[in-house]
């Protein structure tokens, strides 16, 4: 029999709200919910759960902070990150952490996961905790276990980023030991992308730039590969992000070619390879050659032997100097510092760890940073 909550969820209001298990609830709003109805809306998902729960549910936001939200439930624990993003392992982790002591906490409790946006910031966490929860799981539990299988199964899996589904991978693994983790140092000395010809909109000489002023210019179609080195070799440790960006021609502006997001304790070995099924947004687009590869090589310290610099095909030339307004990068760092319903200025940038920018005709640019969010 449906219940009295199905009832009040009518195809009127501009969120979905559902129990994955008896104590941990979804409440996804749609990305482009204009803020007012936003508003209207988070009032009455309040209502609902303080009819059914009263004050026994803690909401966790897993999308930017909003002053409103704590004005109708002052149980919030802040945990967002950017939309179609993995968080970072530390994040998964807290949040874990969190909704087991929030539930183990009282019976009656309730953990509410809400999210403005795409539905795979849910997956991962639901994916995770279920994964953390049977390390202490009952007999109890078993079910609850089966109901998150079911629902990133069914509603969730699709919407799924490759780093989306690695970073829920690098999670379980570390939990079952079955991933060892790499502490030594990496340092990363040498990026090869593709030539990303299909990406031109009249074909012709590849233009690439590189972060202070380089520029390759690529003749023909026959160079295949960009060999972007980097000098000195940058250490990296942690959550690592890289971004690639195509410059429309006739615009100032640009459209993500790939995203890619990986932990440096998965990584060992001296070269890291992704796919296109593993690259974000690539692994959808048509224009992304199916058998193209990212890869990232490193050494073993910062000084690099002469043997392990692979230099550009013939095709490729350098030459230095050039500026472009479009080549500029973007700061997740503060993410989470000021609210989205706020008036007070938006997240403040501050320098990446490392930076570099390809120009393909139009342009391409690559930021690589480690994240804090």
């Amino acid at each position: 029999m449906e219940s009295v909550m199905e009832k009040l969820i009518g195809s009127h209001y501009d969120f979905d709200l559902t129990y994955i298990t008896e104590c941990i609830i979804s409440v996804l709003y749609l990305s482009d919910l204009e803020d007012q109805r936003y508003s209207a809306n988070l009032k009455d998902v309040a209502a609902m759960l303080k009819s059914k729960h009263q004050d026994k549910f803690l909401l966790i936001n897993l999308s930017e902070k909003r002053h409103d939200i704590c004005r109708l439930n002052p149980k919030v624990e802040e945990f967002g990150w950017p939309d179609l993003h993995a968080p970072s392992l530390n994040k998964i982790c807290a949040v874990c952490k969190t909704m087991e002591n929030w539930l183990n906490s009282d019976p009656q409790n309730v953990a509410v996961l809400h999210c403005k946006g795409n539905k795979g910031k849910k997956g991962v966490i639901v994916a995770a905790y279920m994964h953390y929860s049977k390390i202490s799981a009952g007999a109890d539990q078993a079910l609850s276990t089966v109901a998150m299988r079911k629902f990133c199964k069914d509603k969730i899996s699709s919407s799924l980023q490759p780093s989306q589904n690695r970073y829920i991978y690098y999670f379980a693994g570390l939990l079952s030991g079955s991933i060892k983790m790499n502490s030594s140092p990496l340092f990363l000395h040498q990026i090869h992308i593709p030539a990303l010809l299909n990406y031109q909109s009249g074909g012709g000489t590849q233009h690439v730039q590189s972060y202070p002023g380089l520029i390759f210019d690529i003749q023909g179609p026959n160079s295949k590969t960009l060999c972007v080195n980097i000098e000195p070799a940058l250490l990296l440790k942690g959550d690592i992000l890289v971004k690639c960006y195509h410059r429309l021609s006739d615009v100032a502006k640009r459209e993500c070619v790939f995203r890619v997001q990986f932990h440096t304790c998965s990584v060992h070995g001296s070269q890291l390879d992704f796919g296109k099924g593993e690259l974000d947004h690539a692994c959808t687009d048509d224009r992304f050659p199916a058998d193209a590869t990212v890869e990232l090589l490193f050494s073993l310290g910062p000084q690099r032997r002469g043997g392990e610099v692979q230099g550009n095909e013939p095709g490729v030339s350098v030459d230095y100097g050039t500026a472009d307004p479009i080549v500029r990068w973007d700061s997740y760092e503060n993410f989470n510092i000021h609210h989205e319903d706020s008036v007070e200025s938006m997240c403040t940038q501050s320098s990446p760890k490392f930076y570099v920018s390809l120009l393909n005709n139009e342009l391409i640019f690559i930021s690589l940073k480690k994240r804090s969010y």
